[in-house]
């Protein structure tokens, strides 16, 4: 059974960094593209970071210079790096991964869900 399990999520103030994890088990994504998803309240779950083997990693465009995607394969876990928060990061972020390699912006496009962290940033 694959399970992912995000951790860090927290109510920090604007301009603060938070680091997210996500620990993967019963399944190795090392060749598989995982990526990071948020939903704020009232809004559509949207695509953060994507990250895969060979090719550099996707962010959107609101947190592109802010935040950093990376992985660490030995342990199957993946992360998020969030720097210069602001008050409109606030949402769940979601940990995803996919069957294939090549990243997706869409989440239709990932098999295996997390249950979600709450990051809330204050003004």
């Amino acid at each position: 059974q694959v399970q992912l399990v995000e951790s860090g999520g927290d109510l920090v103030q604007a301009g603060a960094s938070l680091r997210l994890s996500c620990a993967a088990s019963g399944r190795s994504f090392s060749n598989s593209a995982m990526g990071w998803f948020r939903q704020a309240p009232g809004k559509e779950r949207e695509f953060v970071a994507g990250i895969s083997w060979g090719s550099p990693p996707q962010y959107a465009d609101s947190v592109l210079g802010r935040f950093t995607i990376s992985r660490n394969n030995a342990q199957n876990t993946l992360y998020l790096q969030m720097n210069s928060l602001k008050p409109e990061d606030t949402a769940v972020y979601y940990c995803a991964g996919r069957q294939l390699r090549a990243i997706s912006m869409s989440r239709n496009a990932y098999m295996y869900w997390g249950q979600g962290t709450q990051v809330t940033v204050s003004s």
